[in-house]
């Protein structure tokens, strides 16, 4: 019968899969060279430490498995040393937010198989939308450093690389499926969670290797805190593959597609969120905070009609129909996704020391998120002449838009910004086998991707919902027939990367030298006018004369074409040297870079190129460690030092807005951050695991930061009087005191374990994890306090099939003391920003079925 402890820990690192440890097949074969020379690697209970120049960690089948079924792989990865996720919700499709040695997700670079999953813009990662755990393999964490092909503009803090399964040789049919619901107090019910996985393995159908497998998924349930938020998600998954010869040569292609229809987990401010901590808040007051019996709650009605009580456009008065804040609330926006991607990977033995690799790919997305907003009928006037399009926040039709024969009328309709991507890429590396202890490589690779964003109105339905999810399917038309948009931008993000690394084995040192050669081109088509630093903009409809508009704004910059360019060097070099046979020390040296995405760069448009040119970040990165592989103990402990220069961030700008001042993206200059990390697992028996691990982090901002122009509020009171504004020093510039201070939204330590032990055909798991303290901000005026998770897991294996495979029941229990605590938020220069509510406790019930 299948045990997922009963696996031996006694096996090389040639025996291990070479799928398991990095991202493009090249990487994966040059890496996997290493660590057959090196000491002996394997899996210990499910966790493997490659014994690699670069601190790494592995998570394979038997950890993933032991999870919630269709968790998302970024909670999973909550194991490893040095990672802080916080899951919106307890099944992981509302999305969520982690750092890695506090570094944010946008610094981090993510990969299915190679192929990189960040936003093409922004660099942001959405963990709602990654691929069904049923089909993962393995999931590695590179701290701080990534492989010299990687296909990535933003990893300052290291790496994710996810790998799919191989299709069996056999036959197979896997099917889960799960129930489960929020077990806290005071929680209303309607979390309900139905999920459904099915797997086909066809196994090898021609005689000749070719194998394939097939799965799709369901899954929908209510969001905790949200009491009409609903999520939908449906997943299909596939890899073919063909084995070529009896060398490890192959040919495969993998595909993936992913449906979400969500709307927001819901959000509080960050300083509301901590008044919850003193005492007079239960756990059962968090789901009344979304109360489904206040004014903003459902049913609701969308009034006609009704008089607009704001005033008027061009001094006539206007007719509103009230959405009576039907529609409104956080919680009700939507936030929808169509992604997907097909993977190509391939092995080629050109001799008998030549290997040439090559992975092609290409992604899509579609998706949006916004609210609502209320769409005039009438024109926007400017010297009397009137013009259609978004201005100054609103959006004008010039039309009549709910046939009551005049145009002085708003309506309720929706804003959304949506982004649509075509992304291609392809990492190529011819390999070369020197000798038997020396190798050298070459890749080139290329990544392109077209992001397209657009802002179209729609209209809102009588109830509150919004007439399509994808305003852009079923945009509101102006007079002319024209597109209503608040933004209108075409952005070209273009990758073209030459590297070289070199292997070479010295008795018990190994040494590898790399360099990276990356040649970014962004470029950016700007259809609309900024109207200030921040990146505001207006969007005349198209095809209008628009003299008038320009002649009245002299100071806006008008659409435009702009390309930046950036590349540099980036050289690294490790070692490992085998102390023992089960002891080695390691150390790495990496040169990171992370090229401004776009939004700062569209917003760098109304300085001029000459004043402002986004810089990227750069990265300094060093890793030393130790690590012991013997029998059934694997360990590591790493100390580590990162030195980050040119940190971009939002901060005000004195010399921006005509020098009335503006906050802006501005280069903070240099942070200092460096900390330690270490597990160990151990098997004491064949049928037990204690896996323990930890880590500590700080950061150092090196200079103060101007923040702002001391004035003077509405009830003429001096502002900002914290940081020295007085009377006397009205119109002079203030500074926000971030020198010597620690980084925002990071922990500065964490640490837990996880148990495993099997009774026959019941299997226990356990596992705990402190999270510590966080910055609310950069000028540290105040932390979260620290939180504990505990998570229980238990399998009992019904029956098992004659042809192989069994039945399974396994029951999964979250946050099991339901304890409160602040979930993901992103840091801040000076301010308290929005956060998630921790996920609540939440149980769900699994029958596993594999055959």
């Amino acid at each position: 019968m299948k045990k997922f402890l009963l696996r031996s820990t006694a096996i090389v690192a040639i025996a291990v899969p070479a799928a398991a440890h990095a991202q493009s097949t090249g990487s994966i074969d040059f890496e996997d060279e290493i660590i057959v020379t090196g000491a002996l690697s394997s899996d210990v209970g499910g966790v493997e430490i490659p014994d690699t120049p670069k601190a790494k960690q592995v998570l394979n089948e038997e950890i993933i498995r032991r999870q919630r079924p269709g968790q998302t792989v970024n909670d999973i990865i909550n194991l490893v040393p040095g990672v802080s996720f916080q899951n919106n919700d307890p099944w992981g499709s509302s999305g969520g937010g982690f750092t890695i040695r506090g570094f944010g997700a946008n610094r981090v670079s993510q990969t299915l198989d190679g192929v990189p999953l960040n936003d093409s813009g922004g660099y942001d990662l959405y963990t709602n939308q990654q691929v069904d755990s049923e089909v993962l393999e393995t999931v590695s964490v590179n701290l701080g450093a990534t492989d010299v092909d990687s296909p990535t503009a933003s990893a300052s803090g290291g790496t994710i690389n996810i790998r799919t399964r191989v299709p069996s040789d056999d036959f197979k049919i896997t099917t889960t499926m799960t129930v489960g619901d929020v077990l806290a107090e005071g929680s209303y019910g309607d979390s309900l969670y139905m999920r459904g996985f099915g797997m086909i393995d066809t196994g090898d159908i021609t005689g000749m290797g070719t194998k394939a497998f097939f799965s799709a998924s369901y899954l929908t349930y209510g969001v905790p805190y949200n009491p009409y938020g609903k999520i939908e998600k449906t997943q299909l998954n596939g890899r073919i593959f063909q084995d070529i010869g009896s060398n490890g040569d192959f040919v495969s292609v993998a595909g993936h597609w992913n449906v979400n229809r969500n709307n927001f987990a819901g959000s509080e401010s960050l300083g509301d969120l901590l008044g919850y901590y003193d005492g007079d808040f239960s756990k059962r007051e968090r789901f009344t905070l979304y109360d489904k019996d206040d004014e903003a709650g459902y049913p609701c009605t969308v009034e006609p009609g009704l008089v607009y009580q704001g005033g008027g456009v061009n001094g006539v008065s206007e007719r509103y129909d009230d959405s009576n804040e039907c529609g409104e609330p956080f919680y009700r926006r939507y936030n929808p996704s169509d992604t997907g991607n097909i993977r190509g990977s391939s092995r080629f033995t050109l001799t008998d020391s030549i290997v040439l690799t090559v992975d092609p790919s290409y992604q899509y997305v579609k998706a949006n998120g916004g609210g609502p907003d209320d769409p005039r009928e009438a024109f926007f006037t400017v010297d009397s002449v009137g013009y259609t399009g978004a201005f100054n926040g609103g959006y004008y039709f010039g039309r009549d838009l709910n046939g009551d024969g005049d145009l002085l009328d708003r309506i309720a309709g929706n804003d959304p910004s949506q982004t649509h991507t075509d992304r291609y890429g392809v990492v190529a590396n011819l390999i070369y086998d020197i000798s038997n202890d020396h190798t050298v490589r070459a890749a080139y690779t290329w990544d392109r991707a077209r992001h397209r964003q657009t802002g179209q109105i729609t209209y809102m339905l009588r109830n509150g919902e919004i007439s399509d999810v994808f305003a852009v399917d079923n945009p509101l038309l102006d007079v002319e027939g024209n597109e209503v948009n608040k933004r209108d931008r075409l952005s070209y993000a273009i990758l073209h990367q030459v590297s070289g690394e070199y292997r070479g084995r010295f008795g018990d040192l190994t040494a590898v030298l790399g360099l990276r050669a990356p040649f970014f081109t962004r470029e950016l088509n700007q259809n609309c006018y900024t109207t200030s630093a921040s990146g505001f903009v207006d969007c005349p409809a198209p095809g209008q004369d628009l003299t008038a508009y320009e002649a009245a704004n002299p100071n806006y910059v008008g659409p435009l074409e702009r390309t930046y360019k950036y590349d540099d060097i980036l050289p690294s070099v490790g070692f490992t040297y085998a102390v023992t046979g089960a002891a080695s020390v390691f150390a790495n040296y990496s040169k990171g870079i992370s090229v401004p995405g776009t939004d700062p760069l569209y917003d760098s448009l109304y300085l001029g190129e000459a004043v402002a040119r986004p810089v990227p970040e750069t990265t300094d990165n060093f890793d030393a460690g130790l690590r012991f592989q013997q029998g059934r103990i694997t360990a590591q402990i790493a100390g580590w030092y990162t030195r980050y220069e040119d940190r971009l961030a939002t901060a005000f700008d004195p010399t921006a807005n005509n020098g009335d001042g503006e906050t802006v993206y501005r280069n903070l200059g240099r942070v200092d951050k460096y900390g330690i990390d270490g597990s160990i697992a151990f098997q004491p028996t064949a049928n037990t695991l204690l896996y323990v691990f930890g880590s500590y982090q700080d950061s150092d901002i090196d200079s103060d930061t101007i923040g702002g122009i001391c004035g003077l509020n509405r009830d003429g009171e001096v502002e900002d009087t914290e940081f020295g504004c007085t009377a006397d020093n009205l119109g002079e510039q203030f500074i926000l005191p971030t020198g010597g201070n620690a980084e925002s939204g990071a922990p500065n330590y964490s640490f837990g374990a996880r148990g495993q032990i099997a009774f026959g055909d019941l299997e226990l798991g356990a596992q705990v994890k402190r999270t510590g303290k966080r910055w609310v901000n950069d000028i540290n005026t105040e932390r979260t306090p620290a939180y504990t998770l505990v998570d229980f897991d238990a399998r009992y294996n019904i029956a098992e099939f004659a042809t192989g495979g069994n039945v399974a029941l396994q029951l999964n229990i979250t946050n099991i003391f339901d304890e409160y605590y602040i979930g993901y938020f992103g840091g801040s220069l000076n301010d308290f920003p929005f956060a998630q509510i921790g996920a609540p406790r939440a149980g769900s019930l699994s029958i596993i079925i594999g055959y």
